[in-house]
């Protein structure tokens, strides 16, 4: 501090800025530990390697059961995939318009029961969980009065919303959204919030649409 501080008024300022500063201090330190660690996010959610516990509770598989790879979205195929979606619709606050964007209302953002789980088709028609996911649609972000995409363990959300002037869809035919992948059972060497994982594939998607059906 290069001030001089030359009457009792001062000190007093000085002391009241500083508890002001310990005390938002302390709230922010509050939040950042209520904030799961990648550990808690995977103990919460260990029981959803079996996709018969996610149907249970409430999760359902993307209606066009695609298994999203980087090459669908224009990237680099060795970037890898994304995997089967699975979704709850109600953590997603989700609004079907026929022939419009997938919309919804929701802000929630809690890793600990996340809105999408990403499975991996397997050879033998399983699917295996290899990461999670939650999206929050900008609108309802913003009316909700976030002014910054969500963050969590201090990545930002990505934010997502397509370019009319390609041919892809880079918002998967959503509104424009942010969302954040968490590849905690499958590691990603690109980085644990990457929104590809090159060690998860999708060629055996057909083999898991087979024993789905049966």
């Amino acid at each position: 501090m290069t001030a001089r501080i030359t009457t009792s008024a001062s000190y007093l300022t000085l002391f009241a800025t500083l508890s002001v500063a310990l005390v938002a201090g302390c709230t922010r330190t509050s939040a950042e530990a209520s904030e799961p660690t990648l550990d808690d996010v995977k103990a919460a959610t260990a029981k959803y390697q079996d996709v018969n516990a996610a149907l249970a509770d409430g999760y359902i598989a993307d209606p066009s059961g695609m298994c999203v790879t980087a090459a669908m979205e224009g990237r680099p195929a060795e970037a890898g995939a994304m995997g089967i979606h699975y979704v709850r619709p109600d953590l997603l606050g989700l609004e079907m318009v026929p022939g419009a964007r997938v919309d919804g209302t929701s802000t929630y953002t809690d890793f600990r029961q996340p809105a999408v789980l990403l499975y991996e088709p397997e050879a033998d028609g399983s699917l295996q969980l290899v990461g999670v996911e939650n999206l929050v649609f900008q609108k309802a972000w913003e009316e909700a009065g976030r002014t910054e995409p969500p963050t969590f363990q201090g990545a930002s959300f990505n934010h997502m919303v397509d370019d009319p002037s390609t041919e892809i869809d880079e918002a998967h035919n959503f509104q424009p959204h942010y969302d954040l992948h968490v590849w905690i059972y499958r590691e990603n060497p690109n980085g644990t919030f990457t929104p590809f994982n090159p060690a998860v594939t999708c060629e055996h998607q057909a083999s898991a649409v087979q024993a789905a059906a049966q």
